[in-house]
């Protein structure tokens, strides 16, 4: 089929939360830019969808947590309410065989390894709150913290191996990862961008204290919008070539109910000439991109270190809330368990109940193979001794697993590996030539959750705003 050609001041690659700020601002500003995304949908890490028994689910990103003002300034424009996280009741604890109750932050079923781990939590926000935000690589000791991963640091700080057990659980449910598998200066930085591990392990005043009613995908469709057909969906880009005069993206445009992920799907060649270009991705996926000339060799080992998380998130719906009647809030920390950490994701009005879970880190990639019928299973046996029979009969189990999702490849973050930031931590925001780059990866408070993205969105479209006018702030 014939190419199709178009040009515009600024072409953003990337229709998430990042991606549809920066093109937002920059409409805003009276510039013609136009956004390409390979999915039929806007969103990115943020997706509601409908399952087939009918119930809405945030299949991605869902929360916001206090001092998140990007995103509570967002909803608050566009309208979006939000509700509390349920947290009435006692939490449980499955671990070695057995089932406790527990109330608060993490399980006391051991009194010396809870104490262990609260006091190593906030020894670990206490190193957090030492790394500069703006520049991780600066830190005191950055290369000795670079050089180890976290797993090293609580190897030297916890005695308990309960308390391991529990942390190792809030590890993989914040990164996507285990301990061993990041730095311990990303990890100091991350904490640090929201607040401390505290803050982002807890419901209550923190990361996930609230969720938006009807899901979190309709600020990103708010915000696309007011884009119009700026957004092109359906649109996966493929190549980069870039220079003094400009920057021309090349790639598909699928047909509407074509696979994008599927080469031979029905498309016509799409190239957009522009003077600048956002890639609003994570590293990872830029780094997928074949780019005339290469990338400089620094930016491209960055997206090389820095792989995206292994999680697949669960949400398991009921007729009822049942585990409510027995003063259970929903919430399990079972470490070892295919599914370690759990919410009570039900809706505000509790027409149904329904638990929200993430199998995350190596039992992701562990039971990647085994078929959803085999995790199906061990979630539900655990779901069960958790909160009784009735958890064995669910009116449907509903999976989205982000590792095989073709333009994400993982989740809910990227994360760097030891040594990356140090080598090539100023290569994660620095322009090449024409090419600016957002994505919550590169937000420097909420790094990794839906207020980053937003904020990155915005960074990237003031920079391509002040390179456009010449200005200090957006040169190359």
């Amino acid at each position: 089929m014939a190419e199709l050609e178009r040009e515009c001041e600024v072409v953003v690659v990337g229709a998430g939360y990042s991606g549809l700020a920066a093109a937002r601002d920059l409409a805003r500003s009276a510039v013609d830019v136009l956004v390409l995304d390979a999915r039929h949908r806007v969103g990115g890490r943020s997706f509601t969808d409908v399952t087939p028994a009918g119930f809405t689910i945030d299949r991605g990103g869902q929360w916001i947590g206090p001092t998140q003002d990007h995103l509570a300034a967002l909803a608050a424009e566009l309208g979006v309410g939000t509700f509390p996280t349920y947290t009435t009741g006692q939490g449980v604890e499955l671990r070695d065989g057995r089932r406790e109750l527990y109330v608060g932050l993490i399980p006391t079923s051991d009194p010396h390894g809870a104490a262990d781990g609260i006091a190593a939590m906030l020894d670990l926000d206490l190193a957090a709150f030492e790394v500069p935000l703006d520049a991780p690589w600066e830190a005191p000791d950055a290369a000795a913290l670079d050089a180890q991963t976290l797993a090293t640091w609580f190897d030297a700080h916890l005695g308990s191996a309960s308390a391991r057990a529990i942390l190792e659980v809030a590890v993989k449910a914040v990164f996507g990862t285990g301990s061993g598998e990041l730095s311990l200066l990303f990890a100091l930085f991350y904490l640090h961008a929201g607040g401390g591990l505290t803050n982002l392990a807890r419901s209550t005043g923190g990361a996930q204290e609230r969720r938006f009613a009807g899901g979190s995908q309709q600020l990103a469709q708010g915000m696309a919008d007011e884009l119009g057909d700026r957004v092109i969906l359906g649109a996966p880009a493929e190549s980069v070539a870039h220079g003094p005069d400009g920057v021309l993206v090349g790639g598909r445009l699928v047909d509407p109910g074509a696979d994008p992920a599927d080469p031979s799907s029905a498309h016509r060649p799409l190239r957009v000439r522009a003077r600048r270009a956002i890639f609003a991705m994570a590293p990872g996926l830029c780094g997928r991109l074949a780019y005339t000339p290469a990338l400089p060799g620094r930016r491209d080992q960055l997206c090389q270190r820095m792989p995206m998380g292994a999680v697949t998130k669960v949400h398991v719906n009921y007729d009822a809330p049942f585990w409510r009647e027995d003063g259970l809030n929903g919430q399990i920390v079972a470490p070892g368990a295919a599914m370690s950490a759990t919410f009570d994701n039900s809706p505000e009005d509790g027409s149904h109940g329904e638990i929200v879970g993430f199998i995350a880190g190596d039992e992701c990639r562990r039971l990647e193979g085994a078929g959803a019928e085999v995790r199906r299973e061990l979630v539900l046996a655990d779901l069960e001794r958790a909160f009784g029979p009735r958890a064995r009969t669910p009116v449907e189990v509903v999976e989205q697993h982000w590792l095989a999702e073709p333009f994400t490849r993982g989740g809910p973050v990227a994360v760097s590996s030891p040594g990356a930031l140090t080598a090539l931590g100023p290569a994660l925001r620095e322009p090449v030539g024409p090419l600016h780059w957002a994505g919550t990866e590169t937000a420097t408070e909420w790094c990794g959750y839906l207020d980053g993205a937003l904020s990155s969105g915005r960074r990237a479209a003031d920079e391509v705003l002040r390179a456009l006018k010449g200005e200090p702030g957006g040169l190359d």
